[in-house]
């Protein structure tokens, strides 16, 4: 009666041993203790920011060390109830097993795609840019509309945003858009966002209500440590000032704040029109600008860089990571993991975790690191 529940459950402790091994738990134990120790040091917060450092690694490796050890209890109570039921002949029970193995295997599913997160990288704060392609008014609107689905998809997971640039569009949606978003693995999380996104629909801009496909580019980079030295050279910048602008309804600085850089050798713009101070708008226009140069060095030294995105793909036909349709008929399509879904509406309303997972999944099954093709 219970023979299938008992494999079932069997089968999660032989994924749970693997995961293990892929998340170096024991590993991640011993550093902890290594760190925990050095916290009882009476000196430890004599230095107060290394300390928060260390107590924020702390965290995190305990993060890793307690949920597989949680749920290695769950299964071997699992594993007690099931023996049991069958020694009792109790088919009362058999209901309540099934949905400890239901709550199990959800439990495991999550830590396995969370596994998938091993990228040093896939912890850090997320820089997002957002722009359209050609195509004018119904590019804007696209880019807009991509803008609004980040942030639901960041509302939902209790991500922190702060929108750094705004640029409004000449007549609907959006210029560019430069993000900051904190949370725990968010340049993880959307990084299977970076490319051309295509949409496919009748334009709300078009008096013969025809057809049109529109495209639009996200840029997601990982936020980069302050430790990490970038040489920015000050004859290589120019810098341009302008007043803020921001999306409707926005407070912003109206004052002539807003810094633009661009970097010359490389033709790389950035801005900031966050702060009111011109002098803080510019510190942060080029640590957005140190984020863009080191992620393009590190592409320069991996071994796939010359298939990625970064200065090879236009912002058009052919080049698109994902198809967003809605007409003829409604879906949306991911190119890389061939996963695809009709609930266009959710998807624009910020519940990519299907794409976000199917990316994680179908880089593992590369066989390479997500380093190794970021």
């Amino acid at each position: 009666m219970y023979e299938e529940h008992k494999e079932q459950i069997n089968s999660f402790a032989e994924r749970l041993v693997l995961l293990r091994k892929c998340l170096n738990v024991e590993d991640a134990r011993a550093e902890m203790a290594r760190l925990e120790q050095r916290g009882s040091d009476p000196s430890f917060w004599d230095d107060v920011e290394s300390a928060q450092k260390t107590m924020q690694q702390i965290k995190a490796l305990r993060d890793v060390v307690e949920a597989p050890d949680a749920l290695a209890r769950e299964i071997e109570d699992a594993q007690v109830l099931i023996e049991l039921a069958q020694s009792e002949e109790d088919a009362s029970m058999e209901a309540e097993i099934a949905g400890v193995a239901a709550r199990i295997e959800t439990q495991l599913n999550r830590m396995e795609i969370a596994s998938l997160l091993n990228d040093p990288r896939d912890a850090k704060p997320a820089i997002i840019n957002i722009h359209p392609g050609a195509g004018g008014t119904e590019s804007c609107d696209w880019a807009g509309m991509l803008y609004r689905m980040i942030v639901r998809y960041c509302e939902r997971h209790d991500f922190t945003v702060e929108l750094m640039d705004y640029q409004p569009g000449d007549e609907a949606g959006l210029k560019s858009a430069t993000l900051t978003v904190e949370g725990p693995f968010a340049y993880g999380n959307l990084k299977s966002e970076d490319g051309v996104h295509r949409l496919v629909r009748i334009s709300p801009f078009d008096a013969n209500s025809r057809r049109h496909t529109s495209f639009a580019a996200i840029q997601v980079l990982p936020q980069i440590d302050d430790d990490i030295e970038i040489e920015v050279r000050e004859e290589d910048l120019k810098m341009d000032v302008f007043r803020s602008s921001g999306p409707g309804g926005q407070k912003v600085n109206k004052t002539s704040s807003a810094v633009r850089l661009t970097h010359l050798p490389t033709g790389i713009v950035v801005a900031c029109q966050i702060e009111r101070s011109q002098h803080r708008n510019r510190d942060t226009a080029l640590q957005l600008l140190k984020a863009q140069l080191y992620d393009r060095e590190m592409k320069k030294k991996e071994a796939e860089a010359a298939a990625m995105r970064d200065a090879q793909m236009d912002v058009a036909w052919g080049s698109q990571i994902r198809s967003y349709v809605l007409h003829p008929y409604q879906m949306v399509k991911d190119h890389r993991t061939d996963v695809e879904t009709s609930n266009v509406d959710r998807v624009l309303d910020g519940e990519i975790d299907l794409f976000s997972e199917a990316y994680l999944k179908w880089k593992r099954a590369l066989n390479v690191s997500p380093s190794e093709t970021e």
